[in-house]
Protein backbone atom coordinates (compact mmCIF):
# COMPACT_ATOMS: atom_id res chain seq x y z
CA UNK A 1 0.00 0.00 0.00
CA UNK A 2 1.10 3.56 -0.69
CA UNK A 3 1.42 6.19 2.05
CA UNK A 4 -1.75 7.82 0.74
CA UNK A 5 -3.63 4.53 0.95
CA UNK A 6 -2.48 4.06 4.55
CA UNK A 7 -3.73 7.59 5.34
CA UNK A 8 -7.10 6.79 3.79
CA UNK A 9 -7.34 3.54 5.74
CA UNK A 10 -6.57 5.28 9.05
CA UNK A 11 -9.30 7.84 8.39
CA UNK A 12 -11.80 5.14 7.46
CA UNK A 13 -10.93 3.16 10.60
CA UNK A 14 -11.39 6.19 12.87
CA UNK A 15 -14.32 7.74 11.06
CA UNK A 16 -16.96 6.85 13.64
CA UNK A 17 -14.79 8.56 16.26
CA UNK A 18 -14.51 11.62 14.02
CA UNK A 19 -18.30 11.82 13.63
CA UNK A 20 -18.79 11.57 17.39
CA UNK A 21 -16.30 14.42 17.82
CA UNK A 22 -18.31 16.59 15.43
CA UNK A 23 -21.55 15.70 17.21
CA UNK A 24 -20.06 16.86 20.52
CA UNK A 25 -19.04 20.18 18.94
CA UNK A 26 -22.52 20.76 17.51
CA UNK A 27 -24.12 20.05 20.90
CA UNK A 28 -22.41 23.05 22.56
CA UNK A 29 -24.20 26.23 21.39
CA UNK A 30 -22.01 29.10 20.20
CA UNK A 31 -24.59 31.51 18.79
CA UNK A 32 -23.12 34.83 17.70
CA UNK A 33 -24.75 37.08 18.76
CA UNK A 34 -24.57 36.99 21.73
CA UNK A 35 -21.10 35.51 21.24
CA UNK A 36 -20.46 33.84 24.60
CA UNK A 37 -18.10 31.38 22.97
CA UNK A 38 -15.54 30.48 25.63
CA UNK A 39 -17.63 27.46 26.79
CA UNK A 40 -17.34 25.95 23.31
CA UNK A 41 -13.59 26.55 23.26
CA UNK A 42 -13.24 24.87 26.66
CA UNK A 43 -15.17 21.81 25.47
CA UNK A 44 -13.17 21.66 22.25
CA UNK A 45 -9.87 21.79 24.16
CA UNK A 46 -11.09 18.99 26.43
CA UNK A 47 -12.00 16.80 23.46
CA UNK A 48 -8.70 17.51 21.70
CA UNK A 49 -6.79 16.58 24.83
CA UNK A 50 -8.48 13.19 24.64
CA UNK A 51 -6.70 12.69 21.31
CA UNK A 52 -3.36 13.82 22.74
CA UNK A 53 -3.61 17.27 21.15
CA UNK A 54 -2.85 19.99 23.71
CA UNK A 55 -4.51 23.30 22.89
CA UNK A 56 -3.14 26.65 24.00
CA UNK A 57 -5.97 28.86 25.26
CA UNK A 58 -5.65 32.51 24.27
CA UNK A 59 -8.26 34.52 26.15
CA UNK A 60 -9.05 37.89 24.58
CA UNK A 61 -9.41 40.68 27.19
CA UNK A 62 -13.04 41.39 28.05
CA UNK A 63 -12.85 45.06 27.00
CA UNK A 64 -11.74 44.12 23.50
CA UNK A 65 -14.37 41.40 23.23
CA UNK A 66 -17.13 43.79 24.32
CA UNK A 67 -15.91 46.43 21.88
CA UNK A 68 -16.30 43.85 19.10
CA UNK A 69 -19.92 43.26 20.15
CA UNK A 70 -19.31 39.83 21.69
CA UNK A 71 -19.42 38.33 25.19
CA UNK A 72 -16.39 36.02 25.57
CA UNK A 73 -13.66 34.73 23.25
CA UNK A 74 -11.01 32.08 23.87
CA UNK A 75 -9.00 31.21 20.76
CA UNK A 76 -7.34 27.79 20.56
CA UNK A 77 -3.97 26.95 19.00
CA UNK A 78 -2.55 23.43 18.68
CA UNK A 79 1.11 23.37 17.60
CA UNK A 80 2.89 20.30 16.18
CA UNK A 81 6.53 20.90 15.29
CA UNK A 82 8.42 18.24 13.36
CA UNK A 83 11.62 20.03 12.42
CA UNK A 84 12.89 23.07 10.53
CA UNK A 85 10.73 24.24 7.65
CA UNK A 86 7.47 25.99 6.86
CA UNK A 87 4.49 26.21 9.15
CA UNK A 88 1.07 25.36 7.72
CA UNK A 89 -1.91 26.60 9.70
CA UNK A 90 -5.41 25.12 9.49
CA UNK A 91 -8.13 27.51 10.67
CA UNK A 92 -11.82 26.90 11.38
CA UNK A 93 -14.31 29.03 13.32
CA UNK A 94 -16.77 27.85 15.93
CA UNK A 95 -19.05 30.90 16.15
CA UNK A 96 -22.38 30.47 14.38
CA UNK A 97 -25.45 32.49 13.49
CA UNK A 98 -28.47 31.70 15.72
CA UNK A 99 -30.60 28.81 14.43
CA UNK A 100 -33.70 30.80 13.45
CA UNK A 101 -37.00 29.16 12.58
CA UNK A 102 -38.10 26.26 10.44
CA UNK A 103 -35.94 23.41 11.74
CA UNK A 104 -37.22 19.85 11.57
CA UNK A 105 -34.17 18.59 13.51
CA UNK A 106 -32.68 19.80 16.78
CA UNK A 107 -30.15 22.49 15.74
CA UNK A 108 -27.91 21.34 18.62
CA UNK A 109 -28.59 17.63 18.33
CA UNK A 110 -25.98 16.45 15.85
CA UNK A 111 -28.58 13.99 14.58
CA UNK A 112 -27.63 11.65 11.74
CA UNK A 113 -30.28 10.83 9.17
CA UNK A 114 -29.78 9.11 5.83
CA UNK A 115 -26.02 9.62 5.85
CA UNK A 116 -26.17 13.32 6.77
CA UNK A 117 -25.40 15.05 10.06
CA UNK A 118 -27.75 17.90 11.03
CA UNK A 119 -27.15 20.91 13.25
CA UNK A 120 -26.06 24.51 13.29
CA UNK A 121 -22.43 24.65 12.05
CA UNK A 122 -22.54 21.07 10.78
CA UNK A 123 -21.43 22.49 7.43
CA UNK A 124 -19.95 25.88 8.41
CA UNK A 125 -17.62 25.34 10.13
CA UNK A 126 -17.47 23.05 13.14
CA UNK A 127 -17.19 20.26 10.61
CA UNK A 128 -13.69 21.47 9.80
CA UNK A 129 -12.63 21.30 13.44
CA UNK A 130 -13.12 17.59 12.77
CA UNK A 131 -11.62 17.65 9.26
CA UNK A 132 -8.42 19.33 10.39
CA UNK A 133 -7.99 17.54 13.73
CA UNK A 134 -8.39 14.09 12.19
CA UNK A 135 -6.30 14.88 9.11
CA UNK A 136 -3.49 15.84 11.50
CA UNK A 137 -3.90 12.64 13.50
CA UNK A 138 -3.96 10.51 10.35
CA UNK A 139 -0.78 12.13 9.06
CA UNK A 140 1.08 11.63 12.33
CA UNK A 141 -0.09 8.03 12.67
CA UNK A 142 0.94 7.01 9.16
CA UNK A 143 3.54 9.42 7.77
CA UNK A 144 4.73 11.74 10.53
CA UNK A 145 6.60 14.62 8.85
CA UNK A 146 10.27 15.16 9.60
CA UNK A 147 10.23 18.86 8.69
CA UNK A 148 8.04 21.88 9.22
CA UNK A 149 5.07 22.39 11.53
CA UNK A 150 1.30 22.15 11.55
CA UNK A 151 -0.88 24.44 13.63
CA UNK A 152 -4.59 24.09 14.25
CA UNK A 153 -6.32 27.39 14.91
CA UNK A 154 -9.90 27.43 16.17
CA UNK A 155 -11.42 30.92 16.51
CA UNK A 156 -14.82 32.34 17.46
CA UNK A 157 -15.57 35.66 15.77
CA UNK A 158 -15.72 35.04 12.03
CA UNK A 159 -19.36 36.15 11.93
CA UNK A 160 -18.25 39.53 13.35
CA UNK A 161 -15.24 40.03 11.08
CA UNK A 162 -12.35 38.21 12.74
CA UNK A 163 -10.94 41.19 14.67
CA UNK A 164 -10.63 39.35 18.01
CA UNK A 165 -9.82 36.04 16.33
CA UNK A 166 -7.21 35.84 13.56
CA UNK A 167 -6.55 39.59 13.48
CA UNK A 168 -5.87 39.66 17.24
CA UNK A 169 -3.62 36.60 17.09
CA UNK A 170 -1.66 37.97 14.13
CA UNK A 171 -1.30 41.35 15.80
CA UNK A 172 0.17 39.78 18.93
CA UNK A 173 2.36 37.41 16.86
CA UNK A 174 0.82 34.37 18.51
CA UNK A 175 0.59 32.84 15.05
CA UNK A 176 3.05 33.43 12.19
CA UNK A 177 2.38 30.74 9.56
CA UNK A 178 3.93 30.49 6.13
CA UNK A 179 0.81 29.02 4.49
CA UNK A 180 -2.75 28.53 5.67
CA UNK A 181 -5.92 26.64 4.82
CA UNK A 182 -9.26 27.88 6.16
CA UNK A 183 -12.53 26.08 6.68
CA UNK A 184 -14.42 25.48 3.46
CA UNK A 185 -18.05 25.43 2.53
CA UNK A 186 -17.82 23.39 -0.65
CA UNK A 187 -15.45 20.82 -2.13
CA UNK A 188 -13.93 23.48 -4.40
CA UNK A 189 -10.67 25.29 -3.69
CA UNK A 190 -11.52 28.94 -3.08
CA UNK A 191 -8.74 31.44 -3.82
CA UNK A 192 -10.69 34.74 -3.76
CA UNK A 193 -13.83 36.13 -2.20
CA UNK A 194 -15.99 39.22 -1.96
CA UNK A 195 -15.52 42.01 0.52
CA UNK A 196 -18.32 43.15 2.80
CA UNK A 197 -19.42 46.53 4.14
CA UNK A 198 -22.12 46.64 6.82
CA UNK A 199 -23.68 49.88 8.03
CA UNK A 200 -26.44 50.96 10.39
CA UNK A 201 -28.59 53.87 9.22
CA UNK A 202 -30.78 55.71 11.72
CA UNK A 203 -33.47 58.03 10.32
CA UNK A 204 -34.75 60.77 12.64
CA UNK A 205 -38.08 62.56 12.22
CA UNK A 206 -40.56 63.83 14.81
CA UNK A 207 -42.95 61.62 16.79
CA UNK A 208 -46.64 62.62 16.81
CA UNK A 209 -50.13 61.27 17.46
CA UNK A 210 -51.47 59.39 14.44
CA UNK A 211 -54.70 61.39 14.68
CA UNK A 212 -52.79 64.57 13.82
CA UNK A 213 -49.96 63.26 11.59
CA UNK A 214 -49.22 66.72 10.19
CA UNK A 215 -47.79 67.65 13.60
CA UNK A 216 -45.02 65.11 13.17
CA UNK A 217 -42.39 64.12 10.64
CA UNK A 218 -42.67 60.46 9.63
CA UNK A 219 -39.28 58.73 9.91
CA UNK A 220 -40.75 55.55 8.43
CA UNK A 221 -41.79 57.21 5.18
CA UNK A 222 -38.36 58.79 4.94
CA UNK A 223 -36.70 55.43 5.59
CA UNK A 224 -38.82 53.83 2.86
CA UNK A 225 -37.61 56.42 0.36
CA UNK A 226 -33.99 55.89 1.40
CA UNK A 227 -34.42 52.12 1.15
CA UNK A 228 -35.90 52.54 -2.33
CA UNK A 229 -32.86 54.53 -3.43
CA UNK A 230 -30.52 51.91 -2.01
CA UNK A 231 -32.35 48.97 -3.55
CA UNK A 232 -32.33 50.77 -6.89
CA UNK A 233 -28.55 50.41 -6.77
CA UNK A 234 -28.90 46.65 -7.20
CA UNK A 235 -30.06 47.33 -10.76
CA UNK A 236 -26.83 49.25 -11.32
CA UNK A 237 -24.72 46.55 -9.64
CA UNK A 238 -26.05 43.87 -11.97
CA UNK A 239 -24.28 45.65 -14.82
CA UNK A 240 -20.91 45.34 -13.02
CA UNK A 241 -19.22 41.96 -13.41
CA UNK A 242 -16.14 40.48 -11.79
CA UNK A 243 -13.34 38.84 -13.74
CA UNK A 244 -12.98 36.25 -10.93
CA UNK A 245 -14.65 32.95 -11.78
CA UNK A 246 -17.34 32.13 -9.22
CA UNK A 247 -18.08 35.78 -8.39
CA UNK A 248 -20.75 37.61 -10.36
CA UNK A 249 -21.62 41.18 -9.37
CA UNK A 250 -21.93 43.40 -6.29
CA UNK A 251 -25.20 43.51 -4.39
CA UNK A 252 -26.89 45.12 -1.41
CA UNK A 253 -29.17 43.59 1.19
CA UNK A 254 -31.06 45.16 4.09
CA UNK A 255 -31.28 42.48 6.76
CA UNK A 256 -32.76 44.27 9.79
CA UNK A 257 -35.15 47.18 10.37
CA UNK A 258 -36.79 48.52 13.52
CA UNK A 259 -38.44 51.68 14.77
CA UNK A 260 -41.57 53.40 16.00
CA UNK A 261 -43.25 53.14 19.38
CA UNK A 262 -46.86 52.09 18.68
CA UNK A 263 -49.37 51.65 15.87
CA UNK A 264 -51.10 54.94 16.70
CA UNK A 265 -47.90 57.01 16.76
CA UNK A 266 -46.11 58.62 13.82
CA UNK A 267 -42.63 57.09 14.12
CA UNK A 268 -39.92 59.54 15.05
CA UNK A 269 -37.03 57.14 14.57
CA UNK A 270 -36.35 54.18 12.29
CA UNK A 271 -33.07 52.31 11.89
CA UNK A 272 -31.94 49.61 9.49
CA UNK A 273 -28.80 47.61 8.85
CA UNK A 274 -27.46 46.99 5.37
CA UNK A 275 -24.92 44.58 3.94
CA UNK A 276 -23.05 45.55 0.77
CA UNK A 277 -21.01 42.78 -0.90
CA UNK A 278 -18.04 44.06 -2.89
CA UNK A 279 -16.35 42.20 -5.72
CA UNK A 280 -12.53 42.03 -5.59
CA UNK A 281 -12.18 44.75 -8.22
CA UNK A 282 -14.05 47.39 -6.15
CA UNK A 283 -12.49 50.02 -3.91
CA UNK A 284 -14.10 49.77 -0.43
CA UNK A 285 -13.60 53.47 0.36
CA UNK A 286 -15.37 54.48 -2.86
CA UNK A 287 -18.20 52.01 -2.22
CA UNK A 288 -18.80 53.40 1.27
CA UNK A 289 -18.60 57.02 0.12
CA UNK A 290 -21.16 56.37 -2.64
CA UNK A 291 -23.64 54.74 -0.26
CA UNK A 292 -23.28 57.53 2.28
CA UNK A 293 -23.91 60.10 -0.47
CA UNK A 294 -27.05 58.31 -1.72
CA UNK A 295 -28.44 58.15 1.82
CA UNK A 296 -27.61 61.77 2.60
CA UNK A 297 -28.98 63.11 -0.69
CA UNK A 298 -32.26 61.18 -0.33
CA UNK A 299 -32.69 62.37 3.26
CA UNK A 300 -31.96 65.97 2.28
CA UNK A 301 -34.94 65.97 -0.08
CA UNK A 302 -37.29 65.31 2.87
CA UNK A 303 -37.87 68.34 5.14
CA UNK A 304 -37.20 67.79 8.82
CA UNK A 305 -35.42 64.48 8.33
CA UNK A 306 -31.87 63.81 9.52
CA UNK A 307 -29.79 60.63 9.36
CA UNK A 308 -26.94 59.01 11.24
CA UNK A 309 -24.74 56.49 9.45
CA UNK A 310 -22.51 54.12 11.38
CA UNK A 311 -20.10 51.62 9.86
CA UNK A 312 -20.47 48.25 11.58
CA UNK A 313 -18.06 46.13 9.58
CA UNK A 314 -15.61 46.49 6.71
CA UNK A 315 -14.03 43.31 5.39
CA UNK A 316 -11.81 43.63 2.37
CA UNK A 317 -12.04 41.14 -0.47
CA UNK A 318 -9.65 38.20 -0.47
CA UNK A 319 -7.08 38.64 -3.21
CA UNK A 320 -5.12 35.51 -4.19
CA UNK A 321 -1.38 35.66 -3.47
CA UNK A 322 1.07 33.95 -5.88
CA UNK A 323 2.45 31.87 -3.00
CA UNK A 324 -0.80 29.89 -2.69
CA UNK A 325 0.09 27.70 -5.69
CA UNK A 326 1.52 24.78 -3.64
CA UNK A 327 -1.72 24.66 -1.64
CA UNK A 328 -3.92 24.80 -4.73
CA UNK A 329 -1.85 22.18 -6.57
CA UNK A 330 -1.83 19.71 -3.67
CA UNK A 331 -5.55 20.01 -2.92
CA UNK A 332 -6.54 19.77 -6.57
CA UNK A 333 -4.28 16.74 -7.09
CA UNK A 334 -5.69 14.77 -4.16
CA UNK A 335 -9.21 16.11 -4.54
CA UNK A 336 -9.27 14.73 -8.07
CA UNK A 337 -8.18 11.30 -6.80
CA UNK A 338 -10.49 11.15 -3.76
CA UNK A 339 -13.60 12.67 -5.39
CA UNK A 340 -12.99 11.16 -8.82
CA UNK A 341 -13.38 14.49 -10.61
CA UNK A 342 -11.47 17.69 -11.24
CA UNK A 343 -11.62 20.15 -8.35
CA UNK A 344 -12.00 23.74 -9.55
CA UNK A 345 -10.15 26.72 -8.05
CA UNK A 346 -12.33 29.81 -8.06
CA UNK A 347 -13.84 32.68 -6.09
CA UNK A 348 -16.92 32.88 -3.89
CA UNK A 349 -19.37 35.69 -3.11
CA UNK A 350 -19.00 35.00 0.62
CA UNK A 351 -16.41 36.68 2.85
CA UNK A 352 -14.13 35.01 5.40
CA UNK A 353 -11.23 35.44 7.82
CA UNK A 354 -8.73 34.37 5.16
CA UNK A 355 -8.51 37.92 3.88
CA UNK A 356 -6.75 38.83 7.16
CA UNK A 357 -3.98 36.34 6.48
CA UNK A 358 -3.62 37.44 2.87
CA UNK A 359 -3.45 41.09 3.98
CA UNK A 360 -0.58 40.03 6.28
CA UNK A 361 1.21 38.49 3.28
CA UNK A 362 0.39 34.88 4.21
CA UNK A 363 -0.86 32.87 1.20
CA UNK A 364 -4.04 30.97 1.93
CA UNK A 365 -6.91 29.07 0.39
CA UNK A 366 -10.32 27.95 1.57
CA UNK A 367 -11.00 24.22 1.56
CA UNK A 368 -12.78 21.77 3.82
CA UNK A 369 -15.77 19.53 4.24
CA UNK A 370 -18.68 20.67 2.12
CA UNK A 371 -21.05 19.80 -0.71
CA UNK A 372 -20.98 20.98 -4.31
CA UNK A 373 -22.68 24.27 -3.40
CA UNK A 374 -23.30 26.30 -0.25
CA UNK A 375 -27.04 26.21 -0.99
CA UNK A 376 -27.00 22.42 -0.81
CA UNK A 377 -25.69 22.49 2.77
CA UNK A 378 -28.45 24.81 4.09
CA UNK A 379 -25.69 26.84 5.73
CA UNK A 380 -27.20 29.65 7.84
CA UNK A 381 -30.67 28.25 7.14
CA UNK A 382 -32.92 25.73 8.83
CA UNK A 383 -31.77 22.10 8.83
CA UNK A 384 -28.12 22.83 8.08
CA UNK A 385 -26.56 19.50 7.19
CA UNK A 386 -23.41 17.81 5.90
CA UNK A 387 -23.10 14.58 3.96
CA UNK A 388 -20.78 12.47 6.09
CA UNK A 389 -19.04 11.11 3.01
CA UNK A 390 -18.01 14.67 2.16
CA UNK A 391 -16.49 14.94 5.64
CA UNK A 392 -14.59 11.70 5.11
CA UNK A 393 -13.34 12.72 1.66
CA UNK A 394 -12.27 16.22 2.71
CA UNK A 395 -10.30 14.78 5.63
CA UNK A 396 -8.43 12.48 3.26
CA UNK A 397 -7.67 15.34 0.86
CA UNK A 398 -6.30 17.55 3.67
CA UNK A 399 -4.16 14.77 5.18
CA UNK A 400 -2.76 13.74 1.78
CA UNK A 401 -2.03 17.39 0.90
CA UNK A 402 -0.19 17.99 4.18
CA UNK A 403 1.88 14.89 3.43
CA UNK A 404 2.99 16.52 0.16
CA UNK A 405 3.52 19.99 1.57
CA UNK A 406 5.66 19.05 4.59
CA UNK A 407 8.63 17.49 2.86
Amino acid sequence: MTTYAHIDTWIDTHFDEQVRFLQELIRVPSDTPPGNNTPHAERTAELLQGFGLEAEKHVVPEAEVRAAGLASITNLVVRRRYGPGKTILLNAHGDVVPPGEGWTKDPYGGEIDNGKIYGRAAAVSKCDFATFAFALQALEAVAKPRAGSIELLFTYDEEFGGEVGPAWLLKHKIIQPDLMIAAGFSYQVVTAHNGCLQMEVTVHGKMAHAAIPESGIDAMQAAVRILGALYQQNTVYQQVTSAVEGINHPYLNVGMIEGGTNTNVVPGRVSFKLDRRMIPEENPAEVEATLRQIIADTAARQPGISVEIKRLLLCNAMQPLPGNKPLVDAIQKHGCIVFGENIPALGTPLYTDVRLFCEAGIPGVIYGAGPRTVLESHAKRADERLDLEDLRRATKVIARSLCDLLV
